[in-house]
């Protein structure tokens, strides 16, 4: 089995000075409104953490019972929390894919088993061995952009399997397609702070069946939701967030749409139909193109550390018109210097 880095991140490739096309949070601050929310919760951190009002928000958000939500220290707490309290006999990560479910199973001692998706046929998802009893799958998938249909993913489901859905990019698609959120037998993954631009706070959730959620919850450190944190979920899951989260969804696709046009001009192949706030592209040289990026003060996402993917290939997050204008001037000069 080929050895990938899987603890890189894209925060890794941003540095002082670069322009970030890296990291895929889509905001640079949370919005006004929210960093009010924050601000006015300062003067109750003497008080040890309470997840209730979140978790209360996030369940009337998905129309579930509370008893099937479980508020998480980002959605990277979620992937330790299930390495710890499953047991999988045979755990399958489909990759290219957020290499953390596979580390942290790593981690815990589990065998990991690869299913390969092919970028020849748009990464579509393929077959899982039967005996698996434990799928990860992203969606949309990061690093590939990709949005697997609801279908394919219901497809999946065994009586005898959990499958975990990472959506924690599907707030970027508009109307939130595709969601398996709430069906038996999956388990969803949330993150807040993409959209929201919180990834210092660590926001995010899971829905499960209740007797996954209470299997978690039993290896979950107390208190490992920070008081902001708990503010951020209840305040992100209003409808009146939801309503502003589409609209940022909607720009977010326009703007993609016009990064891939740019990027196509140049005769960059962008692999997969993107659906997410970032595309994947593959280029001869990628490695050196992505270097000389740096030169310019642009920094892009490495995706050699992707297993099924090598160092032809790079993420770029999708970011306003301008920034992308200016860019795509560099880009076009790092690939023909």
């Amino acid at each position: 089995m080929a050895d990938y880095d899987l603890w890189h991140h894209g925060d890794r490739e941003v540095g002082e000075g670069l322009v970030d096309l890296a990291v895929n949070v889509r905001l640079p601050a949370p919005p006004a409104w929210l960093r009010a929310e924050l601000a006015a919760a300062l003067d109750d951190l003497a008080a040890y953490p309470d997840v209730t009002a979140a978790r209360a928000a996030v369940a009337a958000r998905h129309s579930l019972p509370e008893s099937r939500v479980l508020v998480t220290s980002g959605a990277a707490e979620a992937f330790t929390l299930l390495a710890t309290a499953l047991r999988p006999s045979y755990a399958v990560v489909v990759h290219p894919q957020f290499t953390e479910p596979e580390a942290a199973l790593r981690a815990a001692g589990h065998a990991v088993h690869r299913v390969v998706l092919s970028p020849d046929d748009g990464f579509r998802l393929g077959d899982v061995p039967e005996e698996a009893d434990l799928v990860f799958v992203g969606n949309p998938t990061n690093p590939t952009s990709v949005l697997h249909p609801a279908a394919d993913l219901l497809a999946l489901g065994r009586p005898d399997r959990l499958v975990v859905v990472d959506e924690a990019f599907l707030d970027a698609v508009p109307g939130e397609t595709e969601s398996v959120a709430g069906q038996p037998g999956f388990v969803v993954l949330r993150s807040l702070t993409k959209t929201w631009g919180i990834a210092g706070l660590r926001a995010g959730y899971v829905l499960a069946d209740e007797s996954i959620v209470d299997r978690l919850r039993a290896v979950q450190p107390p208190w490992s939701v920070s008081s902001l944190a708990a503010v951020a979920v209840a305040a992100c899951c209003r409808p009146a967030a939801l309503e502003e989260a589409e609209k940022l969804a909607v720009a977010a696709e326009a703007d993609r749409e016009y990064l891939v046009s740019g990027l196509s001009a140049l005769g960059v192949e962008v692999l997969g139909e993107p659906r997410g706030p970032f595309v994947l592209v593959r280029l001869p040289d990628a490695d050196v193109v992505r270097e000389r990026l740096r030169e310019h003060g642009f920094a892009v996402r490495r995706g050699d550390t992707f297993p099924g993917l090598d160092a032809r290939y790079l993420r770029i997050a999708v970011r306003d018109r301008e920034t992308v204008d200016a860019f795509l001037a560099h880009l076009h000069s790092s690939i023909t210097e």
